[in-house]
């Protein structure tokens, strides 16, 4: 499943230059040193990669908790309905109950020292740029978090969120280089591909956990995951 990732971190590129592209066109880049800004770029991308790996790491520990628990196959059928459900239901309908409420100050806090960093142009403040901006509220981040604690070990959790992170990247790039990449109308239309392919996504998940023995997509039961414990005789 690790391969959905990176398809998802493709697609959701497309929601990203219009949620994140103003930040990555605002980068206090080198614009008359090409070779410097193409460093100074990968600078931005180790930050968000660096968050997005963090985030996989905490997300990756809850998943691992469930699947010593033995539900993971559950949480895997729980997770893609989520994605679904992400996926179909209007954002405008979950900003009606605010779910970021009890953490609001925090990112009022994340906002604010993102703002700050503008101001800067050292290396470290364009990493931090990176760092903060992958800790901002993201549907789509919270999507492929859902994917994350579907897998079986904090390893492959962190690689989940590192492969989707890397997804978002050429899109990312080519808006700090071309500010006029896409016109909004274009835009608009590419990001309903978004839903579909999270759908798809998310449709995944259920079948993997379900064990319908179908190679590569819904192994068995006994296949699904690696026995946590050996068989002794």
């Amino acid at each position: 499943m690790l391969y959905t990732a990176l398809i998802f971190g493709l697609i959701s590129s497309l929601h990203c230059i219009g949620m994140c592209g103003p930040i990555a066109m605002m980068l206090p880049v080198d614009r008359n040193n090409p070779a410097k800004k193409t460093i100074q770029i990968l600078l931005y991308h180790a930050g968000r990669l660096t968050s997005y790996a963090s985030l996989g790491l905490v997300f990756g520990l809850l998943g691992r908790g469930l699947y010593v628990a033995g539900v993971q196959q559950q949480i895997s059928i729980v997770v893609g309905v989520l994605m679904i459900v992400l996926a179909i239901v209007p954002e405008k309908v979950f900003a009606r109950y605010n779910f970021s409420r009890p953490i609001y100050n925090l990112i009022s806090k994340v906002k604010t020292s993102l703002g700050s960093q503008f101001k800067r142009k050292s290396p470290d403040a364009l990493f931090t740029i990176g760092l903060l901006n992958g800790l901002l509220p993201c549907g789509l981040v919270y999507a492929a978090l859902f994917g994350a604690i579907a897998m079986q070990n904090v390893g492959l959790s962190m690689t989940y969120m590192l492969l989707y992170g890397l997804g978002t990247i050429p899109l990312m790039s080519a808006v700090v280089y071309i500010s006029n990449f896409l016109s909004f109308p274009i835009r608009n239309k590419l990001q309903k591909i978004v839903p579909l392919i999270t759908v798809i996504i998310g449709l995944l998940f259920v079948l993997r956990g379900m064990g319908l023995d179908i190679a590569y997509i819904s192994p068995s039961n006994i296949n699904l995951f690696v026995q946590s414990t050996a068989n002794c005789h």
